[in-house]
Formats: C-alpha cells, structure tokens, sequence
C-alpha cells in the first residue's frame, strides 16, 4: 500500500469523514493538521485550491474527502461500508451523500452562519434544513443506521454534518422529536472511531 500525506482540519465535516474512513481502514498515512490562517506552502503545491482535506499519494492527489474515503475502502474495508455486492444500496448511499452534499449542505451554511443571509430568519433556516433530517429521522425508524442494519459509508459520510448542524443550537436539536437521529448521531460522537480521529 502506498505511504501518503493526509491534509486536515479537525472541525472540517469534510476532513473528519475523510480521517474516519482512513483510520477505518488501517492505511497508513502521516496526517497533518492544517492551520487555514496559514496552509502549508508544500500542500499549496500539490492542491492550489487550498481546502482540505486534501491526500498527497505517490502518483496522484486527491481533494475531494469522498474520493479519499473512497480510495480509503478500496485499500481496505473489512466491514463492507462499501456494500460491495449491493447495487441497490450503493445507489442509495450516493443517493443520500448528494442530498447531503449539495441542498442539506447549503441550509446547513445558512443556519450556522445565518447572519451573513439576512434574506430569511435563522428559524427559517433551520426548518429548510429539517427537511433532510425528517427523511434521516425516516430512514431511521426501523433500524439503527441509515441504508441497512450496520455501519455504511452513508453514515459515515453524513454524520459529521449532523453533528454540525446539532452543534448550532444543541438544545434545540436535543429538546426536538427526532429520537432516532438523536440516538444515531450520539452513536456516532461516543464511538471510539470518532473519539480517534477527534484527538488534538
């Protein structure tokens, strides 16, 4: 397996899902922890765009975390996060990360920062972004993750947004009927997986 350099950022939902499926994993990489106020000039060199996370391999950078978590899976995945032999679930797994990824990620940004959209209220904000969260809050209802009954790379790829969006206001989020992503999403911030990647 080929030695490489993983760019990150603690807090970034992008860099934890990245760091969790490499730690899943077991490929060995150096991670390195990223001040935006003063980005490595060596990784400005491999990835001028200068986000992370960002994986330097010997042949090949990759920037986007999905295609890292990807490549990740493909070194080793001895749970199946993948779902290998599972075209229905795969298609829900990209599915999911794309609603993610683009609508629920946009309203996620507007409630945080919602002071920089003055166009609508942070409650209203909220209540767009709650959308996705009763479709989790659904997915959830009869199981303890969200494609199947364990462990896949749609969990692991959403959570780290969730825990963003619960972290805007968690007494909001704590207080509201959602007992099914609330018991999913502490799953996920108490397992030794997370506490790993999270250490300073």
């Amino acid at each position: 397996m080929t030695r490489a350099l993983l760019y990150s950022f603690r807090r970034c939902p992008y860099a934890m899902r990245a760091r969790m499926a490499v730690a899943y994993s077991g490929v060995p990489v150096e991670l390195i922890e990223v001040s935006l106020k003063a980005k490595p000039p060596e990784m400005l060199e491999r990835s001028p765009k200068g986000t992370v996370p960002v994986l330097v391999l010997d042949d090949e950078v990759l920037e986007q975390s999905l295609d890292i978590m990807r490549w990740a899976l493909a070194q080793n995945d001895p749970d199946d996060w993948s779902m290998a032999s599972d075209s229905q679930a795969q298609r829900q797994i990209a599915a999911l990360i794309e609603e993610n990824d683009t609508r629920f990620k946009t309203d996620l940004d507007h409630y945080k920062y919602a002071v920089r959209y003055p166009e609508f209220t942070q409650a209203e904000y909220r209540a767009r972004g709650e959308v996705f969260l009763n479709t989790l809050e659904g997915l959830l209802n009869d199981r303890d993750f969200l494609v199947t009954d364990r462990l896949t790379l749609a969990d692991v790829a959403l959570a780290p947004f969730v825990r963003q969006f619960c972290f805007v206001d968690p007494d909001w989020f704590w207080q509201n009927p959602y007992p099914k992503l609330q018991g999913w999403l502490r799953q996920f911030l108490e397992s030794a997986l997370f506490a790993r990647v999270m250490q300073k």
